[in-house]
């Protein structure tokens, strides 16, 4: 008998896979949201409460410690739980934390609360590309994890729309905090509304459980699909006892260069892209633009990143993954080049859109290679660790990005991200090419 997986990549995309694609990128959107607000939020504590630098860059970066220790958790406990309960309570755990945030009225709560948010911020990302690549048919499953990572730039618009209209209001950063809530009531609709990840349960020998939710998928295609008889009695109650996932089997035979390749992009390409988007409307501020126009400015980049995942979601099936990636690393390293040299505002708009264009295209090409990578055992393991990895640097970045512009300005810090996206692209060329491939055949 076919086996469920295999029939999941003998599907055409249907509603059934457009209800789980838009249920993980509405997660993935308000994920969005809440990262790209505290940038804004940022510019106007800074002012409202007096905040140094090296204060602002603090409040940004421990919720980038927490999303490291969240990623690197998260994706152990989705191996060993499931996608869709570690999914549900990490949008639990970062939407109640940012709602408390709109309460807080001094830096230390503040650093305590972004702190919970990033424990589960950085344990959804991982989990989510995990569960909407195990879903997807194998000839389209770039495509489709591209459009997932696409929803980003949906909230990340969202921010930038709440960051134009309500943080510059009286306590508008306390409102701003507030809508961030949203995950909370999220999580009810995807801990019952969505399915378990099949191949995570065929995985774990639960193949009764996985034939049920193959059938909903190929009851939504039935001109492309044959019925399957039902599973054998044994399966039923039988479980696997499948080795534990570590991450010390990240290293082992076949999987090492993989490894070692994909944790240097997520270092290099987390510490470029925060470092500059967490501190796009401070830069304008200190450039002589008041709060609404620069503001507007960052909108105006931010819409750069909708073409950027069109594309990039176009090209990863007909390039292929590393090449798709690797171009978009390398405009990337351009367009910071050039935007560090940026003094008129048509050259801010131009060049800004060029690097939100080139780096949110590498990001959607990058969250789809990195959970096919990986067998289904240690799946979200692997994207869970790559992701915590690429943390750190995402904790360091937003302290540096102050540091530096004191010592030499935009020039400066702009060099170093394009430097740091040129090594990103030349990794990626440690990547394994698996356009079309079965994640079976992983």
């Amino acid at each position: 008998m076919t086996s469920p997986s295999a029939r999941l990549d003998g599907l055409r995309f249907s509603r059934a896979h457009l209800r789980v694609l838009s249920g993980s990128g509405l997660g993935w959107a308000l994920d969005a949201m809440d990262v790209g607000l505290i940038a804004f939020i940022i510019a106007a504590l800074s002012a409202e409460w007096g905040l140094d630098g090296s204060t602002a860059g603090w409040i940004t970066s421990i919720g980038f410690v927490g999303m490291a220790i969240g990623a690197s958790v998260g994706g152990l406990l989705a191996d060993r739980l499931g996608r869709r309960q570690v999914f549900a309570l990490t949008l639990l755990v970062y939407g109640v934390a940012t709602g408390a945030s709109a309460l807080v009225g001094g830096v230390g709560a503040l650093l305590v609360l972004r702190f919970l948010v990033g424990l589960g911020l950085g344990s959804e990302l991982p989990v989510a590309s995990t569960y909407v690549s195990e879903f997807a048919p194998a000839r389209i499953r770039g495509r489709v994890v591209v459009i997932l990572e696409a929803f980003w730039a949906v909230g990340w618009t969202a921010s930038a729309v709440i960051g134009y209209f309500v943080v510059p209001l009286e306590n508008g950063w306390r409102w701003a905090f507030a809508i961030g809530a949203i995950p909370a009531l999220y999580a009810i609709i995807v801990r019952w509304g969505l399915p378990e990840s099949a191949r995570w349960l065929e995985s774990r020998g639960r193949v009764a459980e996985a034939e049920r939710v193959v059938r909903q998928f190929e009851s939504a295609d039935p001109a492309h699909a044959k019925p399957a008889p039902p599973a054998p009695a044994p399966a039923t109650s039988a479980r696997a006892r499948p080795a534990r996932a570590g991450v010390g089997s990240l290293f082992r035979a076949g999987l090492a260069t993989r490894t070692v390749a994909l944790w240097t992009v997520w270092f290099f390409v987390n510490f470029s892209y925060y470092g500059a988007f967490i501190w796009i409307p401070s830069i304008l501020v200190a450039q002589g633009f008041d709060l609404i126009r620069s503001f507007e400015y960052t909108l105006i980049i931010t819409l750069a990143q909708l073409p950027g995942y069109a594309v990039a979601a176009w090209l990863i099936e007909v390039w292929g993954r590393r090449a798709t990636l690797s171009t978009f690393l390398v405009g990337s390293a351009v367009a910071a080049m050039l935007f560090g040299t940026a003094g008129e505002v048509w050259q801010i708009l131009a060049f800004g859109c060029l690097l939100s264009f080139f780096n949110l295209g590498a990001w959607g090409a990058l969250y789809a290679v990195t959970p096919e990578l990986y067998p289904t055992s240690v799946r979200a393991t692997g994207a869970g660790w790559a992701a915590a990895f690429g943390r750190i640097a995402s904790i360091i970045a937003p302290l540096f990005t102050p540091w530096a512009l004191g010592i030499g300005g935009a020039g400066l810090v702009f060099t170093v991200f394009a430097i740091f996206f040129a090594i990103a692209a030349a990794a990626t060329w440690g990547l394994r090419e698996l356009k079309g491939v079965a994640l079976e055949a992983t």
